[in-house]
């Protein structure tokens, strides 16, 4: 009789930790979550912060239009109407002579940089870019410098108010040809190719290879 009590009473025991080790389980779970705590880095952790280098061509489209050489020059001007009186029988003229002086400026107009002109490899620190031809930008004449040395209007001749204006122009045009012939598109190349070099270095790229559209 005393071991059919025994056995009954472990039975019962054995049922019950059946149903309510589950239930333990479960509840020591949800307390888990609710408590948990995230776990701080270590003291002597280190951060690594990756930053990206801009865009190429964002880069040195910002440089917009790079003025690289400037000539200052100097030109005299004999711009002269004939005009012609008397029914033909008789000419004459309205003359002037300016001394005009200029600085003339070349450079590359970055801003037509296409998104094809450029070609970069960050891994391999390469890039090749394509850059507009060199042109002249800007061509300003001198106004404490430039001046009419001489102005002649002959007998029976009309003034023509306008000629110091075009021979002022002509002067400007005069003065582009002549710089264009002392190869200043050549020194804004060179000196375009060398600011661009050192900005692309700047971004990371040690084989640059800069090129010119034909």
């Amino acid at each position: 009789m005393g071991l059919l009590h025994t056995a009954h009473k472990y039975r019962w025991a054995l049922l019950l930790g059946v149903v309510l080790a589950p239930c333990l389980l479960a509840f020591g779970w949800l307390l888990g979550t609710r408590l948990h705590v995230p776990s701080l880095p270590p003291a002597n952790s280190a951060e690594t912060v990756v930053r990206a280098l801009p865009n190429v061509l964002v880069a040195v489209r910002d440089l917009a239009r790079l003025e690289s050489v400037s000539f200052h020059m100097e030109r005299v001007l004999d711009l002269t109407e004939k005009q012609s009186r008397m029914f033909g029988l008789l000419e004459t003229e309205d003359a002037l002579l300016l001394v005009a002086v200029a600085d003339v400026t070349a450079g590359v107009d970055l801003s037509k940089l296409g998104e094809g002109d450029v070609e970069a490899d960050p891994r391999a620190g390469r890039v090749t870019i394509m850059l507009p031809k060199p042109e002249v930008l800007h061509v300003a004449l001198d106004p404490a410098h430039t001046y009419v040395h001489t102005r002649r209007t002959g007998l029976l001749a009309k003034r023509q108010e306008s000629l110091e204006a075009r021979a002022r122009a002509e002067a400007e045009r005069s003065l582009v040809e002549a710089a264009k012939q002392a190869q200043i598109l050549d020194k804004a190349g060179d000196n375009a190719r060398r600011v661009i070099s050192k900005l692309v270095q700047s971004l990371g790229y040690s084989q640059i290879e800069i090129q010119f559209k034909k």
